[in-house]
């Protein structure tokens, strides 16, 4: 079910880039999905470099009023920091999905640690959940990368269950905006295109 964004979110967003989609196989589903809770903005969030898989590019908004319950999930990072949703509470946090080997996942790595060193000062922070590593190949992927922020393994589902809804479990990456409520605001399916991720977290940031 598709939700019409304001105007001048629709006027500043549509200022975006406007490259077209890939039919990926198995993307329809998982765009599907994220599209039921709020709006599929796939068309002007586009993001296409050719051979990454599975949702990439599809990116929704879900106004205020639509919004589901703060998220509740915890763990242990790599560098062994307690790490809880509740502790991000106040500030807009950015989560993103990832393994080490996944291909869409190394492109967009850069960019993910680039607008978090821009936003740092700004009350915004991110956090990884890794879907698959142990702290060897995970951590090996964020000195080759220069990633600064932490990440939480969750080899046993336990974070991408407490995320069921929100993120489909054949759509890694994925990058979810989280409103200072601790509620889903935005999120991107496959690799985020930088330009995307940056307005939507200004679109968050000024609520």
């Amino acid at each position: 079910m598709s939700i019409r964004t304001s105007s001048s979110r629709a006027t500043r967003l549509s200022r975006l880039s406007r490259r077209d989609l890939l039919g990926v196989a198995g993307g329809a589903s998982a765009a599907l999905l994220l599209a039921a809770c709020g709006t599929d903005t796939g068309d002007r969030y586009a993001s296409g470099d050719s051979g990454y898989v599975s949702g990439d590019g599809v990116a929704t908004e879900i106004p205020p009023t639509d919004r589901s319950e703060p998220l509740e999930f915890s763990g242990t990072s790599y560098d062994d920091e307690q790490i809880s949703a509740a502790d991000r509470r106040g500030e807009v946090l950015v989560l993103n999905v990832w393994y080490a080997s996944c291909p869409p996942c190394r492109k967009e790595a850069p960019d993910l640690q680039e607008i978090h060193e821009e936003y740092a000062e700004q009350g915004v922070s991110f956090l990884g959940i890794n879907v698959r590593d142990a702290a060897g190949p995970a951590q090996a992927f964020e000195e080759s990368y220069g990633i600064t922020y932490p990440s939480l393994p969750d080899p046993d589902a336990e974070i991408m269950y407490s995320l069921r809804g929100q993120v489909a479990p054949n759509a890694v990456p994925s990058t979810l905006v989280i409103d200072r409520e601790g509620r889903v605001a935005a999120r991107i399916s496959g690799a985020a295109d930088p330009s995307v991720l940056r307005a939507m977290i200004d679109v968050v940031m000024a609520e």
